[in-house]
């Protein structure tokens, strides 16, 4: 397997954990049951399903008052796309 596809099947996944988990806490904040810290959001965010959940939370309407997520998840999706692009360049560079 190439860094590519690694790199790919792995945000795949863990974006799909972030869509999961994100959808599973606003349905327990509708019926104010045991909810996801916000901490534990933001290190799945940070683990590289920010996209997802970026998305996620904006469909749902999810958290989307709280600046540390409005602000915080797309600065993290940067810095992972500068992070991503600079492990493929180095490895592979023009």
């Amino acid at each position: 397997m190439t860094v590519k596809i690694i790199i790919a099947v792995y945000l795949v996944f863990i974006n799909i954990v972030a869509v999961a988990v994100t959808v599973s806490d606003k349905k327990k904040a509708l019926v104010h049951s045991w909810r996801v810290k916000e901490s534990t959001l933001l290190i799945i965010s940070a683990l590289g399903g920010s996209l997802g959940m970026y998305i996620t939370m904006k469909t749902i309407r999810h958290k989307t008052k709280k600046k540390k997520f409005m602000v915080g998840i797309p600065l993290i999706f940067i810095l992972q796309a500068l992070i991503i692009g600079a492990v493929l360049y180095l490895k592979n560079p023009w």
